[in-house]
């Protein structure tokens, strides 16, 4: 697979810190291999990894071709919120990977779809993510949708593009937010020296826009919900903690140690996804009902406030 980048604002940037901000699937390490074996290219010539990018650059990355693993289909419960011809959205539980990857090639939302649906699965992104238009984290729970034809994938890939998707979250963050709504706009791309967090990144990360209203108060936390008007990675993670306000259960952006023990992971629920159906034309909302875990511990926060 081939992909292409002509250098704009990133001028003296290192190219193998640029490709693994750009290709946020692939390791820094692994780009350094690639650019060791003359995979990547600069205007036609072979480059070392601390090569410096000018404005002008037009980068080609030769991505080989991978022999991906055959992913069983499992018998596992799904939480259908809606299901048609071309799509369904279901209701992720916590702890469950979305799709194949190393250290998970079972147990995932992906081997739970192949049971489901059968054949019936877009087969645009691999045989690795058979179906799957967007993603959420492990412990993030809620809707995602997932596309049975590549003409309804590549519909709601489109509208991702675009920004259109109405995506609502709900999650609990520490401390007391001083207003009752607010918008974080800040550019978000991968951590400068942990490759796996993302960080609010002023010179080469993405734009990211997040706005938050409150929905309720405990004192020492706050119960919100969020509109998404970009979908990076961790978004609503990173913005929340850069204003000092990181989600409940985050270990990653927040405090290492937890004040609710039972938790898994952060309290982060996709409640809303709203898009254009792609046969229809018409618009669809589908709403996920928070998880039981959520419930509880909203009830133990009021309780204690």
């Amino acid at each position: 697979m081939k992909e292409y980048f002509t250098i704009e604002s990133q001028e003296g940037e290192r190219i193998d810190r640029y490709l693994a901000e750009e290709l946020e699937d692939q390791s820094r390490s692994y780009i350094q291999k690639l650019i060791k074996e003359e995979h990547v290219l600069v205007n036609g010539k072979p480059v070392k990894a601390n090569y410096r990018l000018l404005a002008g650059d037009n980068i080609s990355l030769s991505l080989p071709e991978i022999k991906e693993p055959d992913i069983p289909p499992e018998k596992i419960p799904l939480d259908i919120l809606y299901e048609d011809q071309d799509l369904l959205v279901v209701n992720k539980p916590k702890q469950m990977v979305v799709h194949p990857a190393p250290g998970h090639y079972t147990g995932t939302l992906v081997n739970a779809l192949m049971y489901h649906c059968g054949s019936e699965l877009s087969g645009i992104n691999g045989v690795m993510r058979p179906g799957i238009v967007h993603r959420i984290d492990m412990d993030t729970t809620g809707s995602l949708v997932v596309c049975k034809t590549d003409a309804a994938h590549q519909c709601l890939s489109a509208q991702l593009k675009e920004h259109s998707i109405h995506r609502i979250y709900e999650a609990i963050v520490h401390g007391n937010l001083k207003e009752d709504s607010g918008t974080v706009n800040a550019p978000i791309g991968r951590h400068p020296t942990d490759r796996k967090k993302m960080s609010v990144h002023t010179k080469n990360g993405k734009p990211a826009i997040t706005h938050y209203q409150v929905l309720q108060r405990f004192g020492n936390y706050t119960y919100i919900r969020c509109r998404l008007e970009t979908g990076r990675t961790h978004q609503i993670r990173v913005h929340m903690a850069s204003i000092g306000h990181p989600l409940l259960g985050d270990a990653v952006y927040g405090p290492k140690k937890c004040p609710f023990p039972q938790l898994q992971g952060q309290t982060l629920h996709a409640r809303i996804i709203g898009f254009i159906h792609p046969s229809t034309g018409e618009y669809l909302e589908i709403e996920a009902p928070l998880p039981q875990y959520f419930v509880e511990l909203l009830d133990k926060l009021m309780y204690n406030t």
